[in-house]
């Protein structure tokens, strides 16, 4: 009983730690290398997944040109 105890949680951090992990590094790098928050890219107030990055029009031309220089403003 106590095993299912310490077992769960640590399962529980683990899962959620592998089901965002992809998605985080990839942003946090990009928004170190610009010095930008999140929402210069992406929409506010709806969570990016890898599926559905939910790019904004600034979001979309970084990722064409890998660029935010000539961005479109919002």
């Amino acid at each position: 009983m106590k095993a299912i105890r310490l077992i769960l949680p640590a399962a529980t951090l683990v899962a959620a730690f592998l089901a965002t992990s992809g998605l985080s590094f990839a942003t946090k790098e990009m928004g170190s290398k610009e010095k930008k928050p999140c929402f210069t890219c992406h929409e506010k107030g709806k969570a990016p997944t890898k599926e559905a990055p939910l790019l904004n029009e600034v979001g979309k031309f970084y990722k064409e040109k890998k660029t935010l220089e000539g961005a479109p403003k919002k």
